[in-house]
């Protein structure tokens, strides 16, 4: 599986690539904040939401530190996206929130 820092992660949005985000907790906690720009598709609806996800581009996947998120990516990637787990998750996003 792949990997990827929150630092990595905002340092290409920081300087302009065009990055999908999948944030994967629930909706009760992307109250508090999600990472701009990104989708939200709680872990326990990804099997049955893959037909809203581009298969053609390579998604970056979050949740609140790493855990649901690598679910997320194992379900993902056997279904064949390429994704990358954000380690860390939001605990560690140290960019501006989306509310």
């Amino acid at each position: 599986m792949n990997v990827i820092s929150t630092e990595e992660l905002l340092q290409k949005i920081d300087a302009g690539e065009t990055v999908s985000v999948i944030d994967v907790r629930e909706s009760e906690e992307v109250a508090t904040g999600i990472i701009p720009g990104a989708k939200h598709i709680a872990l326990g609806q990804i099997e049955t939401s893959m037909d809203q996800i581009d298969k053609s581009v390579p998604h970056y996947i979050v949740c609140k530190a790493g855990a649901r998120s690598a679910m997320a990516c194992e379900i993902l990637e056997e279904n064949g996206f390429t994704v990358t787990n954000v380690a860390g998750g939001m605990l560690d996003w140290e960019g501006e929130l989306q509310f």
